[in-house]
């Protein structure tokens, strides 16, 4: 038997040592709530939100994608630059990025080989890998 929607959320923000305010009960519950990994930026969370019916702001929104990053259940991806998308998903695994749609989805980690890294300068460590793909639709 599946468990409840909210019991996904609640546990999530538990696991995360979050305080399950309402508002990130309901952004929580938009973003793994059926138990499904997905990528969403702050203004498509936002719209989903809306229709809804929760009642939180895009600040609050942007404010909330932050908390779950810092606590680990988020990880953030930049793209370009100046878009980030937010993944659910936290383990290390590569991204295709649709130019054309400006979606951002899951590559087949068991196809990606990364034979060897650079050294890290003196003084630094590596902390994380990110590979995005860039895809473009034939026309």
């Amino acid at each position: 038997m599946m468990p409840e929607k909210t019991t996904y959320a609640t546990d999530w923000l538990a696991q995360a040592g979050l305080r399950p305010t309402r508002q990130r009960l309901a952004l929580a519950e938009l973003l793994i709530g059926d138990g499904q990994h997905r990528h969403v930026t702050a203004e498509s969370l936002f719209e989903s939100a809306m229709k809804t019916g929760a009642a939180v702001s895009l600040a609050t929104v942007y404010n909330t994608l932050r908390a779950f990053c810092e606590a680990g259940v988020l990880n953030e991806i930049t793209v370009d630059g100046s878009k980030s998308y937010f993944d659910t998903n936290t383990h290390d695994h590569p991204h295709f990025y649709w130019e054309n749609d400006g979606c951002l989805s899951d590559a087949p980690a068991e196809q990606l080989e990364i034979a060897r890294l650079p050294e890290a300068p003196e003084g630094a460590e590596i902390a994380a890998v990110e590979v995005v793909i860039r895809l473009r639709r034939k026309v």
